[in-house]
């Protein structure tokens, strides 16, 4: 990544490091934690490593604003699950929560500092319709009318078109599975409910088991084409794989789990970057045993890609490459989620009504 992203990696490498930026530096920082969705995280860190206070009055209300912000969020969410929880009340289930969402309702290490904008839910694909009926007389309606657009979710992909509540305005996206249907990468939906945990607090309601959040979260992030957010998903796995490394037989049972699920390449991925951008204590066997990993030629040719892509948030991060990584990656996460004889139509049709939006707003 270009020099003037080093501050904000080595912020969230070593929060004590914060404490020697200069105004410069700082000014930097903030704007591209911003940029990438971060500087509530920043603020975090800076709070646990207990150097808050002694970082410049700017700084600190720069940091103290993010956090609040971050705090109401996942006190709405919360608030959002009990009624959603009183929406499902009879859906037999299991409902489970994922990413964002996930970590603020069990408290994860990743919940400090992030903001996120919608609720993520999994439920079995057999009662996937039940769930969607459950949601609509609670006042959630389907956000895609186009009958193309329905078509490509309930048929191709692995989730419904995202469900917005009428009054709160709430976004909710409800899963079958982590991969569209179509993915060339298969992986098994029902291993992962059934290994699912519960939420005490949240009646009705389950997080993935550890191995899977990493799993999950790792596949989100190297199967999407959106980046815009790629460092701070990549926090989030820091986060995960940093509280989890101690608990017993837990890299073990990641790589079986990633060989289990048939997703050893986004986990091997993740434990890559992590470790490399973020020094995050993956053990070197670890990415080692990662079942299909790809060969050194390989990796070398998607570091060119996903090193552009983490640093491309903020303008000042970016260079001549960024633009064309971006553009092979979003192929790439199309390629991946779609054969051939989907995805051109797929992609055409996109284009032609990226130029009909255009042509109207320039009217």
């Amino acid at each position: 990544m270009r020099a003037v992203c080093a501050a904000l990696l080595r912020a969230l490498r070593e929060p004590s490091q914060m404490m020697s930026f200069d105004a410069d530096t700082w000014d930097r920082t903030i704007r591209q934690a911003e940029a990438a969705g971060l500087l509530g995280r920043l603020g975090a860190l800076a709070r646990s490593a207990g150097v808050a206070d002694a970082l410049p009055v700017a700084v600190s209300r720069h940091l103290e604003a993010a956090l609040n912000l971050a705090e109401q969020q996942q006190r709405s969410v919360t608030w959002e699950l009990v009624q959603l929880g009183r929406a499902l009340e009879r859906f037999p289930g299991p409902a489970v929560l994922l990413k964002g969402a996930a970590y603020a309702a069990a408290n994860l290490a990743p919940a400090a500092g992030r903001l996120f904008s919608d609720i993520d839910l999994m439920v079995p694909k057999s009662l996937i319709l039940d769930a969607e009926s459950d949601l609509m007389l609670a006042g959630w309606v389907s956000s895609h009318h186009d009958e193309y657009d329905q078509r490509y979710y309930r048929e191709w992909m692995h989730e419904l078109p995202p469900m917005r509540h009428l009054s709160r305005q709430t976004v909710l996206d409800l899963h079958h599975n982590i991969l569209p249907e179509t993915a060339r990468i298969k992986t098994q939906p029902a291993q992962l409910l059934a290994a699912a945990i519960p939420l005490p607090e949240f009646p009705g309601f389950y997080i993935l088991a550890p191995a899977d959040q990493v799993l999950h979260s790792a596949t989100h992030l190297f199967h999407e084409g959106e980046w815009q957010h790629g460092l701070r998903d990549l926090a989030d796995l820091d986060a995960l794989l940093r509280d989890y490394a101690n608990m017993p037989g837990f890299w073990e049972q990641l790589v079986t789990r990633a060989g289990a699920l048939n997703l050893g390449r986004p986990l091997h991925y993740a434990l890559r970057y992590a470790k490399s951008l973020l020094d995050t204590p993956v053990p070197a066997q670890v990415i080692a045993q990662c079942p299909g990993r790809p060969g050194s030629i390989a990796n070398r040719g998607m570091d060119t890609l996903f090193l552009a892509a983490f640093a491309s948030a903020h303008p000042k991060c970016r260079n001549s490459w960024t633009s064309i990584a971006k553009f092979f990656l979003y192929v790439r996460s199309h390629w991946l989620r779609m054969p051939a004889h989907l995805l051109l139509p797929h992609l055409i049709r996109k284009a032609w009504m990226a130029r009909q939006v255009q042509a109207s707003e320039d009217e």
